[in-house]
């Protein structure tokens, strides 16, 4: 996924938490600050005990389901994106609506995405950094 978001521009963080509770498993970053959401599903199981996701479309401008070329994707609703993935690459066949974010809400989460890559950064040079972490208190937005 993050070698298809890069393709497009964008660099992406895993794993990425953008309020609490909610944690995506991908988030891409565009060139114009265009935040988009990546969720990876393995199969139909896996999609249909996700009950979580609507809750992500308030943290991105669009959102995309990743799945691969055996899914059913007439599971997945209408409105939503949809990008077909292999361990080497994906492909978008679904380009999802724009739904911009408020400026105040994007300037956190790019913040938040920035704070996170560059403590994934410095957790791969200095594995031991990782406690000092929590001496920075964490900001939250509602």
């Amino acid at each position: 996924m993050a070698r298809h978001l890069s393709s497009h521009g964008f660099v992406s963080v895993e794993e990425f938490v953008p309020a609490r509770g909610l944690r995506v498993d991908v988030m891409g970053l565009g060139p114009k600050g265009e935040i988009w959401v990546v969720e990876c599903k393995s199969g139909p199981a896996d999609f249909l005990a996700d009950s979580k996701w609507r809750g992500y479309l308030d943290w991105c401008d669009r959102y995309f389901w990743a799945v691969d070329m055996m899914f059913p994707t007439d599971l997945l609703p209408d409105g939503t994106g949809l990008m077909v993935a292999d361990a080497y690459g994906a492909e978008i066949l679904r380009m999802p609506d724009e739904d911009r974010l408020a400026p105040a809400r994007r300037k956190v989460l790019i913040h938040r995405f920035a704070t996170h890559a560059a403590r994934r950064l410095r957790a791969l040079r200095d594995p031991g950094a990782g406690a000092l972490d929590s001496a920075w208190p964490a900001t939250d937005e509602s």
